[in-house]
């Protein structure tokens, strides 16, 4: 889900925007800014123990490499429910709309 919510976030700009992604999603902070150059140079494809296999959620990756293209996008991480504002109320918001799915 955190990686489709940079997504969807991305997607609300129109035109070409200077972002400030804040996420505690490691998954999302690394696959974006370190893994996913691996990832495009082996053909979407990430080593698993001797051999490759395709990397999950591959057309979310790509999805958002393309959106990250045409922004100038920073990210930082930021522990999840260690105090941060804006991190706790969007943990409220993703409860709050979890539950109201029940």
């Amino acid at each position: 889900m955190e990686l489709q919510a940079v997504i969807e976030g991305l997607k609300q700009l129109k035109r070409s925007t200077r972002v400030h992604v804040v996420s505690d999603s490691i998954y999302v902070l690394k696959g974006i800014t370190s893994w996913i150059h691996k990832w495009k140079r082996s053909g979407w494809k990430r080593k698993v123990k001797s051999h490759y296999e395709p990397v999950k959620n591959v057309e979310l990756w790509q999805e958002l490499d393309a959106l990250v293209q045409k922004h100038q996008v920073t990210f930082e991480h930021v522990r999840g429910h260690a105090g941060h504002p804006e991190n706790e109320r969007c943990d409220e918001l993703a409860v709050r709309a979890y539950n109201e799915l029940e």
